[in-house]
């Protein structure tokens, strides 16, 4: 299974934010949009990502604030991506490679989409069915 497809069950909408406002508004975006993460996109160029995470380890364990504080302050700048045709294993590497729980989607410097750990755990539970099931079948079928 690849990320193409994975998007095509989940859709393709992407929820960005600019760098300038701040952590506090950018929390208020992700509680909004029921998200784990979001996007600075600025001039339709990736930015950065800024993830709960992020508000935990960087604002709420150093004691600052989240109203005080700017996206940019905090964002993790060196964003890891995917392309369309990648497939979920090398998706599921990546996300235990470097610790991380999404990956923007990009095709021809363009994001297209996020797929986040749960999309993966989810497409692999669901192929680790269809297995299941074929097997089941082809044990069934062999005995009659």
């Amino acid at each position: 299974m690849t990320v193409n497809q994975i998007l095509s069950t989940k859709g393709k909408e992407v929820h960005s934010i600019l760098s300038t406002i701040t952590v506090y508004e950018a929390l208020k975006v992700m509680g909004e949009k029921n998200v784990g993460a979001v996007l600075i996109i600025e001039d339709n160029v990736l930015k950065g990502i800024l993830s709960e995470r992020d508000y935990a380890r960087k604002i709420v364990l150093k004691n600052k604030s989240s109203k005080e504080t700017f996206v940019h302050e905090i964002m993790e700048k060196d964003v890891v991506t995917v392309k369309p045709s990648d497939n979920i294993d090398y998706c599921m590497e990546l996300m235990t490679a470097k610790r991380i729980r999404h990956l923007p989607v990009s095709e021809h410097d363009v994001i297209i989409g996020i797929v986040s750990i749960g999309d993966v755990v989810k497409a692999i539970i669901e192929l680790q069915k269809n297995t299941i099931q074929y097997l089941d079948s082809y044990i069934s079928g062999s005995k009659a």
